[in-house]
């Protein structure tokens, strides 16, 4: 019989993902199917053209400060197969409820988006960055706003899904 293959822990080992701070955060779909929308790649895009379940994304973005008090989205970007956010977590006022981890966000907002389209779109897992000054925020924020027309040339792009 094989063994399955042992995932690698891509966490900090002695970080508190649940302490205050800012998050660049990366979710790609699985096998990296472009189905979250489309870039007119050569055109001045400055946001995709999103598809139904790419709209179904950017509203569970837009929604992540609802669920957790702590947490708001500062700037993302839902590109055909994954998506981008910067996130920060935030004191929540000393409420008594524990604090959100990273791992509990993006576990949530992946399963509310599989609940709403009845499929799991997602990869296993996700990137995670913590930002830990003002230039590298700057540089991830321009990274965000400049993907869509940088799409061509992104690590995720894939010509036969446009």
């Amino acid at each position: 019989m094989m063994e399955s293959p042992v995932r690698k822990d891509i966490r900090l080992g002695d970080y508190d993902y649940s302490s205050t701070g800012y998050y660049f955060i990366t979710i790609c779909v699985k096998d990296r199917l472009g189905i979250l929308g489309r870039i007119d790649v050569g055109a001045n895009c400055v946001r995709p053209h999103l598809s139904a379940y790419g709209k179904v994304v950017e509203t569970e973005i837009a929604i992540l400060s609802d669920v957790y008090s702590a947490v708001e989205v500062l700037k993302y970007v839902v590109m055909p197969n994954h998506i981008h956010m910067i996130i920060s977590i935030g004191n929540d006022g000393g409420r008594t409820q524990f604090a959100p981890t990273v791992s509990r966000i993006i576990k949530q907002f992946k399963g509310s988006i599989t609940k709403k389209l009845g499929v799991s779109i997602w990869q296993k897992s996700f990137n995670d960055h913590i930002i830990r000054n003002e230039p590298e925020y700057r540089r991830i924020w321009q990274y965000i706003d400049e993907n869509p027309v940088l799409w061509s040339e992104d690590v995720y792009f894939v010509r036969d899904q446009q």
